[in-house]
């Protein structure tokens, strides 16, 4: 099942999507004519792992971690599927960088690996958006716009072996499977929960395969993740 929230003039609705249409418990709401979709959850954090992929170590010149490297983004970095990258003033290097995303269904804590799948509400796309010549992690990623999340929320898949590519102004950029991350879902998840208390609706994203790059204004990125969705955003100029 697909899970959507759009913005309709009345306010935010949220229940199952099909074939464009979220029916939420007061009625069926279609998307571009009642109102534009938003990200699929209000998470208190964004939990982003870095580093998860041997081939982006390789390509990166990185070191191999010895368990999950994470940083946080804020709930301001959230972009909607189908909003505008807005292109910061303080960067000259901007970077996407397509993840998938494991969405929190419940408040939780010190979680086991076997029953991550019990606290994981479903999946959706993120791009890890960066500024890439800005010092230190939170300066690069932390600012707002820099999380576009969606379309939806997925509830029906297996995240251990999903196909991914990131398009770019009509060129594949990446291309890879989510077995190729170095620490699994339910590992990265456990980890995550014996040092915060996860809330409904907080984000855990996995990282990205290799090949994250540059983008320009004027740039259209597409993020797919067979199964879950295709997130779409452009790039565009402050």
């Amino acid at each position: 099942m697909r899970i959507a929230r759009l913005l309709t003039p009345d306010g935010p609705v949220a229940g199952e999507y099909k074939d464009g249409v979220v029916h939420a418990d007061d009625g069926r709401y279609e998307v571009g004519q009642d109102g534009r979709l938003l990200p699929p959850c209000e998470p208190s954090a964004l939990y982003c792992v870095g580093r998860n992929y041997a081939t982006t170590l390789d390509q990166m010149d990185y070191e191999r971690p010895d368990e999950p490297d994470f940083f946080i983004k804020p709930p301001a970095a959230l972009l909607a599927h189908g909003q505008q990258i807005s292109y910061p003033s303080f960067t000259s290097e901007l970077t996407y960088a397509g993840e998938l995303a494991a969405v929190i269904g419940e408040r939780c804590r010190n979680v086991s690996e076997s029953a991550v799948d019990s606290v994981v509400q479903g999946y959706t796309v993120m791009n890890d958006v960066d500024a890439l010549d800005q010092q230190g992690r939170t300066a690069r990623k932390a600012f707002d716009g820099s999380a576009p999340l969606g379309p939806w929320i997925e509830t029906d898949v297996d995240p251990t072996s999903i196909d991914v590519r990131t398009d770019v102004a009509g060129e594949r950029r990446q291309s890879a499977n989510t077995e190729m991350m170095l620490f699994g879902v339910a590992e990265i998840v456990s980890y995550l929960s014996e040092r915060f208390t996860l809330r409904p609706g907080d984000v855990v994203a996995f990282g990205s395969p290799e090949n994250p790059g540059l983008i320009e204004p004027g740039d259209d990125v597409e993020i797919t993740y067979e199964g879950v969705g295709t997130l779409r955003n452009a790039v565009q100029t402050p």
